[in-house]
């Protein structure tokens, strides 16, 4: 399971980099532009509030927590790339290298 949460945090940190890539090669570095499209339709802003809410879950589990690694690294990924990317990473660093794959996979 490690090995399989570090491909997910690489492939979180590439995809969603793919499209704002793109956004922001035709609309330019827009910040109106750019928030107006997380909400430009009713399906976008559905995956946006799924998001936004799903991040502050995360966060709060984060700061919750008294064992593990700090929190605000893990903020400061889902800031600035992305919970595709920070989830998975947190995921990686807290399991033990000795875990079996469960039963289901």
């Amino acid at each position: 399971m490690k090995n399989l949460y570090l491909v997910l945090a690489i492939a979180g940190a590439v995809v969603p980099y793919v499209f704002f890539i793109e956004f922001f090669a035709v609309e330019g570095l827009a910040l109106p532009s750019f928030i107006g499209g997380l909400f430009a339709n009713g399906a976008a802003g559905g995956f946006t509030s799924d998001l936004l809410i799903t991040s502050l879950t995360f966060w709060i589990y984060l700061f919750s927590r008294s064992q593990g690694p700090k929190a605000w690294p893990f903020v400061l990924i889902n800031l600035t790339i992305g919970l595709s990317c920070a989830l998975p990473l947190y995921l990686y660093i807290v399991t033990p290298h000795s875990e079996p794959l469960p039963a289901s996979l």
